[in-house]
């Protein structure tokens, strides 16, 4: 049945029953299959399990997988390398942690969002944290938190663990994940390894999407465990892979990633001092674009020779964090958190890797946190959660020249540096309700968010009268009201989140033509949000399940009156589910409203408006059966009417593969796939 917005199976209740009358009779216990991914765990808090099996398709990348929650959109490149949206806002925006650190990318165009560098089964737990609601984990994120986290539970004797699956599908589909640990109650070493594989799609229509990519990653940990409550670790991880974009004029033939990591916790160890958390990380991501290794150049396009950039960051930092608790009233979790950031490009004309070409700097940033946040369990059923921290961000423009390979000019903000003191807080209430299973819940965040390097870098200009972006954006700054209920019973589950806020200083891209094509201009405005999510699961037969997601966002620019660009329309979801002893059956119908809400040739660094979007419906199925109580079986069918349809969110079409301008790019058509999962 569906619990909280992932499928689990009604038949382990069946099983189980048949086992109370025959106790040799094996109980299967069927894993979830995401379908409307889980609803709030705890106010503003998803949580759910990124190995167990989904549909649609099972995800390419982080971006893939979090379309599956509710309130999370994702602009369409091609077939995998999306950037996540959640409730309409973008970018960094939106915080994303990968085992605690982030991975952030390095194309000025977010070619690499950081959601392309995460393989989303490779990780235990993703949790999402929306709004400005959380001060734990890094500066900004006035949208929410995302953390793909792996927890590697202490051995108690010495043995063996295995998680792995392999994924066959339409278009060449094809995956291959393990994650295996072997361990003792001192110590443990773990590998987690995938591969994923998929040729151009076909949309409904029949017509091929550029859209073929590769993709590897290989991480280990080695851990030391003395006792339940001490844990070191260090990690080290490598990846790569390549992607044709059918929205953009190069393509991605270089996606690699370094990273290395050292982790220390200690708990339970006083009466007031609980734990101590200490992290210390390093990454790097290096992408490699052109124009002439997965496509050929088009002559008549404003790039129609071979050309190739490469862009390299390199990220370091640190956390560390201490959690006191007292009279059993009282939590405060306090720590500073610390980062740093450098880019470098090169770029060369022609076919020929030149490897030894220069790196040029492009630019510095760096920010240094402290933070504090308090729960005062008031009473058995009341909590007051509050936080506060305060963050010194700077960033260095280290361009002599911009204006890319075709028309570069002296840089007038070369070495120039930027620095702000930014402040963030919130303040929430939580209540439940004795009468009713109701939990209640409202509160207030404020954040400052510092411009990103996209935002900084990226755009040709500034707003008007300023000298480029980088003299002229300022940081923004967010104040949102969040509220919502949760409700449980045995035979229903509801929940609702709403918001709204107000937005200044937003930072808004326009893209104005021009002789070589559109123009990025960047700069400042007021907007005001709302919106919110609304979900519930009911289960009025044993083997039965029906469960329903809406999600909904609104935005305005408050400077000129006019809507805010890059909003998601309307979306809702139903899934039904039967299961009986070792299998079951579902589906699901995603519905989406048109979008006359928009703002043309207005957006951020990766999408613009292009005009109104039409609505669309696409129904998918699945089917599952256990063979085993360590080895399982799903199928589904995506797309099942082949329908030809294309998100609001897109890249347009690139000329040179055939697209008029501003053709938005259209989705898969039917997909079929199966995917076999063991664990032991």
């Amino acid at each position: 049945m569906l619990m909280g917005g992932a499928l689990t199976m009604p038949a382990a209740q069946a099983a189980a029953s048949d086992a109370a009358v025959d106790p040799v009779l094996p109980v299967i216990e069927l894993p979830q299959v995401e379908v409307v991914a889980s609803p709030e765990s705890s106010p503003l808090i998803v949580t759910t399990d990124p190995k167990q099996p989904r549909q649609p398709l099972p995800a390419s990348d982080g971006a893939d997988y979090l379309k599956t929650i509710p309130g999370f959109t994702s602009i369409r490149n091609g077939g995998t390398n999306g950037d996540p949206i959640l409730r309409g806002m973008f970018g960094s925006r939106l915080n994303i942690l990968s085992n605690g650190a982030p991975t952030l990318g390095a194309c000025p165009d977010r070619m690499d969002a950081p959601t392309s560098y995460i393989s989303p089964e490779s990780y235990d737990k993703v949790t999402v944290i929306k709004g400005p609601e959380s001060v734990l984990y890094g500066p900004g994120a006035s949208a929410g938190t995302v953390l793909f986290e792996r927890n590697t539970p202490r051995f108690d004797a010495p043995g063996l663990r295995f998680d792995g699956s392999l994924v066959g599908g339409s278009f060449g589909r094809n995956d291959q994940n393990i994650d295996l640990t072997t361990g003792t109650p001192n110590g443990y070493a773990r590998i987690i390894a995938n591969h994923s594989h998929q040729q151009d799609y076909q949309d409904g229509n029949g017509q091929t999407v550029p859209s073929q990519w590769d993709k590897w990653n290989a991480d280990t940990a080695l851990g030391w465990t003395p006792d339940d409550n001490t844990r070191l670790e260090v990690t080290a991880g490598t990846g790569n892979g390549y992607a044709r974009y059918a929205g953009r004029g190069m393509d991605g033939v270089q996606f690699r990633r370094e990273s290395f990591g050292l982790h220390f916790t200690e708990k339970n160890i006083g009466t007031l001092l609980d734990s101590i958390d200490a992290q210390f990380y390093y990454n790097s991501a290096d992408h490699v674009m052109d124009n002439y290794t997965l496509r050929v150049p088009d002559p008549a396009s404003d790039m129609p020779d071979a050309m190739a950039t490469e862009v390299r960051r390199r990220t370091e930092g640190g956390r560390i964090a201490a959690t006191w608790r007292w009279a059993d009233q009282f939590k405060l979790t306090s720590g500073v958190d610390m980062q740093a950031n450098q880019l470098d490009t090169r770029s060369q004309m022609g076919a020929e890797n030149d490897a030894s070409l220069p790196r040029v700097p492009t630019a510095t940033m760096w920010n240094l946190g402290v933070f504090s946040e308090l729960t005062w369990y008031a009473t058995a059923s009341q909590r007051v959660i509050a936080g506060m921290r305060v963050d010194q961000a700077g960033e260095r423009d280290d361009r002599t020249m911009t204006g890319g390979m075709m028309m570069s000019m002296p840089n007038p903000t070369a070495h120039d540096v930027r620095s702000q003191t930014l402040e963030s807080g919130f303040l929430r209430y939580e209540q439940d309700l004795a009468a009713i299973p109701l939990m209640v819940y409202a509160g207030i965040g404020y954040t400052e968010r510092s411009p990103d390097y996209w935002e900084l870098f990226s755009p040709q200009e500034g707003a008007p009268g300023s000298v480029n972006a980088f003299s002229s954006i300022q940081p923004e700054r967010t104040t949102q009201l969040d509220i919502g209920a949760q409700y449980k019973s045995s035979l229903l589950d509801a929940w609702v989140s709403a918001y709204a806020g107000m937005v200044q200083d937003f930072i808004l891209f326009n893209y104005n033509p021009g002789p070589m094509g559109s123009v990025t201009e960047a700069s400042n405005v007021n907007a005001r949000i709302m919106g919110g999510e609304v979900g519930a699961t009911w289960r009025p037969v044993a083997p039965l399940s029906i469960e329903a997601a809406l999600a909904y966002a609104w935005g305005r620019n408050a400077t000129s009156g006019q809507p805010l660009p890059q909003m998601p329309p309307l979306e809702a979801r139903l899934a039904v589910t039967y299961g009986h002893e070792a299998w079951s059956v579902g589906g699901l119908l995603r519905v989406v409203a048109p979008q006359h809400r928009y703002a043309v040739s207005e957006g951020n660094v990766v999408g613009q408006d292009f005009g109104p979007s039409a609505g669309f419906a696409v129904t998918s199925l699945h089917a599952q059966y256990a063979l085993s109580k360590s080895l399982q079986l799903t199928v589904g069918m995506d797309n099942l009417f082949n329908k030809s349809y294309s998100e609001h969110l897109n890249t347009a079409g690139n000329a040179g593969f055939g697209y008029p301008a501003n053709t938005p790019i259209t989705d898969p058509g039917r997909m079929a796939w199966v995917r076999v999962s063991a664990k032991i």
